[in-house]
């Protein structure tokens, strides 16, 4: 009895001592002397610890003595450690924490940018499925653009007339390299098409303002359109409708380390010249052939080598009622041809990142203009140009820490020139030399800037130019961001401009932008305001008399046209609201003038809308293994001018107002593979109406010699039809389609 009562005390003091020996660690962990909540606070090789509540504090108890280390660890937060004596007493322990950088959750400079390379950072993925699902851009990339803010529905002429700037002040490039000529050669009033696939490309990012001093020789804007990589497995593709045949195919090696591929298409629009009231006489309705070739080998270090080469070919002809009374009809037929190559490097050597791309590229146009009088064809003109150009870059990259970084590198752009028109005959040659730098800062998850410097040399105009750039983005709440841009941007006059006696220099933009945007999974927002200062635009005058479809070579005399551009942006897309549907809206509001070309004085340009709007609809409907689209645009009537030449000035003779532009397009794509998980082929067919509504839009006036007479120019059909069916052999991109559709 007495040895159960000795050991019953014995367990009593033993419970009783180890009670009183544990030691309470407590404290409180912030950030920016805010606390922060969910912090695992652990005592180091033990299982003693606590986590933070709403306001940062922490206590836990220990039985631990001596010196230890107390860990603090947060997702978001640099780790921290702090070393403590434990003795008898309690221990009071706070902590400031720092930002974690990480690259996920580091705010992105966006302003005057839309990507669509990185998903995460993408207001409008624009990707190729994407594309050709947007009603009305007939599976062209500059036609998708359109439904984007900042950008002008100009239809007489290819190009992107981006805020206020002319479609030749928007550059596009492919992996770091410009491409010259990207749309097809065409005739006056109407609009030469992407000579490029859409499916070429996996990503783009499209700058309307404030783009990267990597880039150069665009006052307005850029478009980085960036090449597949290696295809997933191999396959054939086969296309055919009314209007086009093509074929293609992509092979993919065993090890899954290098592809090559080609294409072969042609393209007729006779077939639909005869189903279709047009408005446009095609004496010789626009045909074409073309084709490309590929390789890309993925290197045993990780590097990228990628060439891609193509040619085209395209011909038509029209006839119009001619505007001067001598004659019946005016005459203009086009045979247009061109080569392009593209090879590009990219291999990690340790730190550094070293992109190169080499481009050449060819192109020729051969316009036949003459008149008719009596059936009788005669007043025989010829303008033909062509050209030569080749470029190449290179760009180092390093990266500092996870969100900042700096890049550097060389380009030289080669062009060689000739035009013949009549008795003018003008060759032209430059190389275009830069040196470019650039920083990524990333100061904090909510705060980064951009901040670059280009410097250009021109041979032919013998000027140098430094063009600074700088931008900076801050989230100032959660989702929403802020960013502000600023650049000086330089380029050379229009080769088709110059004349030899002419003293020019670079022409000049200065951009300002600021951005709010909110992006949440599923739902951007995004409002954009810019102010843009154009200086040292070239003025022109006539040097050949009018005398055929109002065709004029202008030559430049100076440097002294100036103008502005100021405006507001609106977009808003989202995929997460109503089931299976993805929308888009887009609106811009644009004020500019300018003096520059042949304007007397400072005018309204005639490419420029003061309102426009635009809507994308997608809705996919699984039962039907169909998606139906839908787009709209309106735009303010933009104004015209009829300017000519009298007693060696510019004077206007007529102008006005077209009507307001308004265009409703439909297109349904039916994938009957859907729900074929052994599928080795994906089929689409394809069903695109244009201008459903058959609105007649007017895209500008032609004018006769004495100005008693004019003509509308006018799209070559008001409502247009196109069917077609696509087939991919080896390779199932049924769910792709739909993913991107959605």
């Amino acid at each position: 009895m007495k040895t159960q009562t000795k050991t019953l005390l014995f367990l009593t003091f033993f419970l009783s001592f180890l009670g009183y020996s544990q030691i309470k660690i407590s404290g409180k962990v912030s950030f920016k002397n805010k606390g922060i909540k969910d912090v695992n606070v652990t005592l180091k090789d033990t299982y003693d610890g606590a986590t933070t509540d709403s306001e940062g504090n922490f206590s836990f108890e220990t039985a631990e003595k001596g010196s230890h280390t107390l860990i603090f660890v947060h997702p978001k937060y640099t780790e921290v450690e702090k070393a403590i004596a434990i003795a008898d007493q309690d221990v009071a322990v706070n902590a400031e924490l720092k930002e974690q950088i990480n690259e996920i959750d580091a705010v992105v400079v966006s302003a005057g940018s839309i990507e669509a390379s990185d998903k995460k950072r993408a207001t409008a993925l624009l990707t190729p499925i994407d594309i050709y699902t947007t009603a009305g851009a007939d599976g062209q990339i500059s036609s998708a653009l359109n439904y984007l803010p900042g950008v002008q529905k100009v239809g007489e002429t290819e190009g992107l007339f981006v805020r206020g700037g002319t479609g030749t002040e928007s550059k596009i490039f492919m992996d770091g390299a410009l491409i010259n000529n990207y749309f097809s050669s065409s005739i006056p009033g109407i609009a030469g098409r992407d000579r490029f696939n859409t499916s070429l490309f996996k990503g783009n990012i499209f700058s309307s303002g404030g783009y990267s001093a990597l880039y150069g020789q665009a006052l307005s804007g850029a478009l980085m359109l960036e090449s597949v990589d290696l295809p997933d497995q191999s396959s054939y593709d086969f296309g055919v409708s009314p209007i086009f045949l093509n074929a293609g195919f992509q092979k993919l090696s065993d090890n899954k380390n290098y592809s090559y591929g080609a294409t072969l298409g042609y393209s007729n629009l006779n077939l639909m010249k005869e189903v279709f009231n047009f408005n446009t006489n095609f004496m010789d309705a626009p045909a074409g052939i073309n084709g490309d070739l590929n390789f890309r080998i993925k290197t045993k270090s990780g590097g990228f080598i990628k060439y891609y080469g193509m040619f085209d070919t395209n011909t038509m002809g029209v006839k119009t009622e001619s505007l001067e009374p001598e004659y019946d009809f005016s005459l203009i037929r086009l045979k247009g041809k061109n080569t392009y190559h593209n090879l590009s490097f990219k291999q990690k050597f340790g730190k550094y990142l070293l992109n190169t791309v080499a481009s050449y590229s060819y192109n020729q146009s051969d316009l036949n203009f003459s008149t008719e009088k009596n059936q009788l064809e005669s007043e025989k003109t010829q303008l033909k140009t062509d050209g030569n150009y080749i470029n190449f870059k290179a760009v180092i990259d390093r990266k500092i820490n996870k969100i900042s970084a700096l890049r550097g590198g060389l380009e030289f752009n080669s062009a060689s020139e000739g035009l013949t028109f009549g008795q003018v005959s003008k060759n032209y040659q430059d190389l275009i030399s830069a040196a470019f730098v650039e920083t990524d800062l990333g100061f904090s998850n909510q705060l980064s800037a951009k901040i670059g410097v280009r410097a250009e040399n021109s041979s032919y105009l013998n000027k140098n130019n430094i063009a600074p750039r700088f931008a900076l983005a801050y989230r100032f709440a959660k989702d929403w961001t802020t960013s502000f841009a600023y650049g000086l941007f330089y380029q050379n006059p229009e080769s088709k401009y110059i004349n030899s006696s002419a003293k020019l220099g670079f022409q000049q933009s200065q951009h300002y932008i600021f951005q709010v945007q909110r992006s949440t999974e599923g739902r951007s927002l995004r409002f954009e305001a810019f102010y843009k200062k154009y200086d040292d635009l070239i003025k022109t005058r006539n040097i050949v008399p009018d005398s055929d479809q109002n065709q004029q070579v202008q030559a430049a005399f100076n440097n002294d046209g100036y103008g502005f551009a100021k405006g507001l942006e609106l977009f808003w897309r989202d995929k997460k609201t109503f089931e299976n549907i993805d929308y888009w809206i887009s609106y811009s509001f644009l004020d500019s003038k300018r003096n520059f070309l042949n304007y007397p004085v400072s005018l309204k340009p005639n490419f420029a809308a003061e309102h426009t709007i635009s809507a994308v609809a997608k809705r996919f409907i699984p039962e039907w293994k169909t998606g139906i689209n839908l787009s709209y645009t309106y735009a303010k009537g933009r104004p015209y001018y009829d300017i000519v030449t009298e007693n060696d000035r510019n004077v206007i003779r007529t102008e006005g107002r077209l009507k307001d532009y308004n265009a409703l397009n439909l297109s349904f794509n039916y994938l009957p593979n859907l729900g074929k998980k052994d599928a080795k082929a994906f089929t689409i067919f394809v069903l695109s109406i244009s201008n459903v509504l058959g609105n007649k839009n007017v895209y500008g006036y032609n004018f006769s010699q004495t100005g008693s007479r004019s003509s509308t120019v006018v799209p070559p059909v008001n409502t247009f039809v196109f069917v077609g069916m696509f087939i991919s052999f080896g390779v199932d991109k049924t769910q792709d389609a739909i993913n991107n559709n959605l």
